[in-house]
Parts: structure tokens; sequence; C-alpha cells
């Protein structure tokens, strides 16, 4: 008599549960994936802060200041409304570039007459985070129409953007000497988006809150996380980043910090305050 090998074989119920298991080993892996490539981009974004930063202190080197945090109308270099994002870029190996810009201000003092400044729909990269992907290319104001290219990084200008006590303040210019709250408790750089209809955040030039004005209210502002539909979130630092953003201090460090330091973080914007801030923040 021939023999008929029985095999065993899975049952409905052992069969909804493999899959179930499977399900739980996919999901896991696609949120483990998530997180390695959040914490990829948020590796990049903090390695170009620190290239900025860096890029900050030779620029000190060279002139014994920092550079101006914005230009007014009336500043006597005749390049309104532009600021430290425009002077450092001999220091990010951007002269080709730098040059051109010179040569279209020789043209029109005006930045925001394209042509002859058509650099500013130009990406630099060391300006972006490429957590936002707004940001990899040029935009198009929805406001003025004009097509920009922008920055994820501010310079701190204080508290709020009337008291001018940080070190990037409007038509002024700071030696890391003035930074008495010293330089590893006060803050140079931030992170935060380019507004959500793209009027605000651009690298070549802006007029800022205080010319433009805005529908959001006069706040204050907390350190708090935001959408990138949010136009009102352009008001405080924050980022796409899961729980916080990246800041470069005065001593050319970056640091990220969570939203619980929000309570500090007016403190860390000043750069001779006086306030007492706690070392583990």
């Amino acid at each position: 008599m021939r023999r008929i090998d029985r095999r065993a074989a899975l049952t409905l119920i052992e069969l909804l549960v493999v899959i179930a298991i499977v399900g739980i080993l996919i999901g896991l892996l696609l949120a483990a994936v998530q997180n390695v490539r959040a914490a990829a981009a948020r590796a990049d974004c903090q390695n170009r802060m620190k290239q900025l930063a860096l890029g900050l202190h030779n620029y000190h080197d060279s002139y014994h200041t920092l550079p101006v945090g914005h230009r007014s109308f009336f500043n006597p270099d005749k390049r309104p409304f532009t600021g430290w994002t425009l002077d450092l870029l001999p220091y990010l190996e951007q002269d080709n570039l730098s040059a051109q810009i010179a040569l279209a201000f020789r043209t029109s003092f005006m930045p925001f007459v394209n042509p002859p400044h058509v650099h500013i729909a130009t990406v630099v990269k060391a300006y972006t985070c490429p957590t936002d992907p707004r940001v990899s290319t040029p935009q198009v104001s929805t406001v003025t129409q004009n097509r920009v290219a922008f920055t994820s990084y501010l310079g701190v200008s204080g508290k709020d953007y009337q008291s001018k006590d940080g070190v990037f303040v409007q038509d002024q210019r700071f030696g890391l000497n003035a930074v008495n709250d010293g330089t590893s408790n006060s803050l140079m750089l931030g992170e935060r988006p380019p507004s959500a209809d793209f009027q605000f955040g651009w690298w070549y030039a802006g007029v800022g809150q205080q010319l433009s004005g805005s529908k959001c209210g006069p706040g204050a502002y907390p350190f708090r996380h935001s959408r990138l539909d949010d136009q009102c979130g352009m008001f405080h630092f924050w980022s796409p980043h899961p729980g916080g953003a990246n800041f470069a201090f005065c001593d050319g460090s970056v640091h990220f910090l969570r939203y619980s330091a929000n309570d500090i973080l007016p403190a860390l914007a000043t750069r001779a305050g006086g306030e007492v801030v706690p070392g583990d923040f």
C-alpha cells in the first residue's frame, strides 16, 4: 500500500494571527525608517547651521564684529533691506555669488528689482534645512508674486523684534565682546521656516514685520510647534523636527532645544540682559 504523507496546514485563525504579526512588524519597520530619516535630516540641518556659525566666527575674526542684522532703507551701505545672510556669502565658499550680487547692486540699489537682482531666486543650500521640502527650490510669493529663495535660519535680534537686545539688530553691529551674558548662554541663530504665503523668510532681502505688517496680532508668541500652513508660525522659532528646533549659540555650538525651553528662551535671546540661565537647558 502506498503511504500518503499528511502535512500540517494553517487554520484560518493561525493565518490571521500571522498576517497581524506581519502587519505589526511592517508598521514597526516603517516607524523605525521614518525615525532614522528624521534623525538624519535633523543632523543635516544641524551641520548646515554649524557651517553658518563657523562662517560667522570667521567673519568676526576678519572684522571684529558680527555682520549687521538687517539694513534699513537709510543705511549708508546702500544695500537696503539686506543683512547678515548677504554678508556671510564669502565665508560659505560663495565668493562668485557674492561678486555677482555686488554687480547687481551697482545697477539697482533696491534688492527686489529682478533683473538685475536675479539671485533673489537662487537657493543657497547652507541656508536651508532639508526637513522643510519647500526651501529646496524657489517659490512664488502669493502676496507680491516674487519668485524667491529662502532661509530656514534667522538671526536672533532679542526677546522680540522691537527690543534690539540680541546680537543681530537693524543697522547695528556687535562684537562677541558685547555678549556679556556669555557666548555659551546667548543665542545667535535659530530655526524658523518661511511663512505659509512665502512672503517672509527670503534669504536675499526682506522688509520684515515692522514695515509689511500682519493679521496675526502683536504676540508675544511662545517657542512651540507650528505647521507649515500656519501663517502666524513665522512669529516664533520652531522647526518641522519633532519636539523642538536647532539653535546656534554665540560660542559657535549648535544645540537642539525642546519646546519645554520656552520659559528660558527670552533670556537666551539677549546679549547682555544679565539673566540667570540654568545650565541644563
